[in-house]
């Protein structure tokens, strides 16, 4: 018998295997950290205040008080207490991945006993403005596709996957699946709630809560704006800017709003038995707005107005048992 070079017949190959595989496992023991045993920076059980970008977590910072600094990978947090309430506050950075990413961070490095997520975002539903504020009652990734092949007559579909809803051309929209601590088994899933209870707090909060109209006497929006609870929230890794993608969307989802951040930390919140929710301040209308994107103009407006809801809202929230 001819023998490749490198190939051991089968019968000697197994015990080199084994032994190979026990040696192997031997070293991994011994340098590998188990996991959970993540160095906590504070004990302190505190309500995560997450945002997406800058502007308005200079405004939440500002008000913070018995501040203190850490540094973690790179990703400032601090913590104190904002409307009396205990909190460790950080920017999450733009993106699904870096959402996902620095949540975790938080949640492996101190005590989370609730994620409170918010920024600006596009406007999908017709009825809402730009400056109004959005908590979805519940979020999904709606950009986790399969980007299907042409064929004669439409579109080929793989079997493997779930396509719950309609699709925009080739793009099919597919569930995801997550793990969970006490699920037993990978659960699939395409939509993920938010809290109940802080819900509530929104629910409550809302009518006593007065948001911004104006960045200066010369740029006023026309309507005042309003908080609006409940509906669906979507978000994916697209910044979208056009008025077809924006109608699919809302059509078929029934979204309200979408983002590039909520649902990834929605995500990371179900797998960690952690409450969230996220509060959505629209700056512009996802392409649905006459004329050019008014992200740019209003963006200091709408992070001012989803920075006062975070503040009715930490002051609605019932103390943990």
């Amino acid at each position: 018998m001819i023998t490749p070079v490198g190939f051991i017949p089968c019968a000697r190959a197994v015990p080199r295997f084994i032994a190979l595989a026990a040696g192997l496992v031997a070293l991994l023991s011994a340098v590998v950290t188990p996991l959970g045993a993540h160095d906590r920076q504070d004990a302190t059980p505190r309500i995560a205040v997450v945002s997406a970008f800058a502007p308005e977590m200079t405004i939440l910072q500002a008000e913070l008080e018995g501040a203190s600094e850490h540094s973690l990978n790179g990703v400032a947090f601090a913590t104190g207490t904002l409307e009396s309430r205990d909190v460790v506050l950080f920017l999450s950075g733009i993106s699904v991945v870096n959402a996902a990413m620095t949540v975790q961070l938080a949640l492996d490095h101190f005590t989370v006993d609730r994620i409170l997520f918010s920024g600006i975002a596009g406007g999908v539903d017709p009825g809402l403005n730009i400056g109004d504020v959005v908590i979805a009652d519940r979020w999904a990734q709606y950009l986790e596709m399969l980007f299907a092949r042409q064929v004669e007559g439409g579109w080929a579909t793989m079997p493997f996957f779930e396509y719950p809803y309609a699709n925009f051309g080739m793009m099919f929209p597919r569930s995801v699946t997550v793990t969970s601590e006490g699920t037993g088994s990978p659960e699939t899933r395409f939509w993920f709630p938010v809290d109940g209870e802080m819900l509530a707090g929104v629910r409550r909060a809302a009518p006593a809560t007065v948001l911004a109209r104006c960045v200066a006497e010369d740029k006023c929006l026309r309507d005042t704006p309003r908080v609006v609870v409940g509906g669906a929230g979507v978000s994916g890794g697209a910044f979208v800017d056009n008025a077809a993608f924006r109608t699919w969307v809302f059509e078929t989802f029934k979204a309200r709003v979408l983002d590039m951040e909520s649902a990834a930390v929605a995500h990371v919140a179900y797998a960690n038995g952690v409450p969230f929710i996220a509060v959505r301040s629209l700056a512009d209308l996802a392409g649905g707005g006459e004329g050019a994107n008014q992200m740019e103009v209003f963006l200091e407006l709408a992070a001012g107005n989803a920075a006062t809801v975070v503040r009715a809202l930490l002051r609605e929230m019932p103390t943990p048992d």
